[in-house]
């Protein structure tokens, strides 16, 4: 006679552990002030694709485009942007007044910060709002141009300063394109302000158009850089638009240079505490 086997345990039969749930990790504290450091300088960027000089102004002002960027921002600002984020929006109301072309200025320290600005600002700046993006990485593959220029109407900047894409801006501005530019030239590692590169004040002071300056409060820690994605939890962030700023009568780059970076560092202290933490 065989001896007889005994069953095998059924595994699935076993009672299934509670899965311990996980903790939510601490918000980091929003920085109090823009002021410090804002991390090792970066090395000399690569020389931008030769491609990027070929755009003129007449591809940022299509009806065309117009209506395709209107559509991938309706998609990508309120169905992405604004569903991982808990945004608060101010705006003085001397930037409604600006009715012709204008500089937008803002600090950087976060993918999050041109999508913020594009969608905060009033409408008549945003509608046609170029941002300016480093031709050397956004420009070296396809579906970035793509991307960027779609979503953000991206126009090239050469961070070597070597010439390429010269003019274009001022060609921008003509035709009546607002720019989007981040006068620090990359995004901050400790989202820390650096000091301003003089770009921006130069072309705003050379064309006579307004600069409307932009605090961005809390992006840094909502998506800092190095991140593919926002934190958990819906971080709350504050886009503070300000008055627009002219140069004064005998102004140089240098100071009114000076004065746009004031101004983005006080619209920063004077929101702060819209975020509690």
């Amino acid at each position: 006679m065989s001896r007889s086997q005994e069953p095998a345990e059924n595994d699935s039969a076993k009672p299934a552990r509670p899965r311990k749930a996980r903790e939510p990790q601490p918000r980091p504290r929003v920085l109090d002030s823009l002021e410090g450091s804002a991390g090792q300088p970066e090395p000399p960027p690569p020389a931008p694709p030769a491609e990027s000089a070929e755009l003129t102004a007449a591809h940022y002002t299509h009806p065309v485009r117009r209506l395709a960027r209107r559509v991938a921002q309706t998609v990508f600002f309120r169905g992405m942007v604004n569903r991982t984020i808990t945004r608060t929006n101010l705006v003085d109301p001397a930037a409604y007044g600006v009715k012709g072309t204008c500089v937008v200025v803002a600090n950087h320290s976060s993918h999050l910060d041109a999508p913020l600005v594009m969608s905060g600002v009033p409408h008549y700046i945003s509608r046609d709002l170029a941002t300016g993006v480093a031709a050397d990485y956004f420009f070296t593959a396809w579906h970035k141009k793509f991307f960027t220029q779609l979503v953000f109407n991206a126009f090239p900047v050469d961070r070597r300063g070597e010439g390429a894409n010269r003019g274009l801006s001022k060609k921008l501005l003509a035709a009546g394109v607002p720019l989007l530019i981040f006068p620090e030239g990359t995004r901050s590692k400790t989202g820390k302000m650096a000091p301003f590169q003089i770009g921006a004040a130069s072309l705003a002071l050379s064309t006579q158009v307004p600069v409307v300056p932009v605090a961005l409060i809390g992006a840094h820690e909502a998506m800092p850089r190095g991140a593919n994605w926002p934190r958990r939890g819906r971080p709350p962030v504050v886009v503070a638009v300000g008055a627009p700023l002219r140069a004064r009568s005998n102004e140089n780059a240098i100071g009114f240079n000076e004065r746009i970076e004031a101004a983005v560092r006080a619209l920063y202290a004077a929101n702060r505490h819209h975020i509690r933490d």
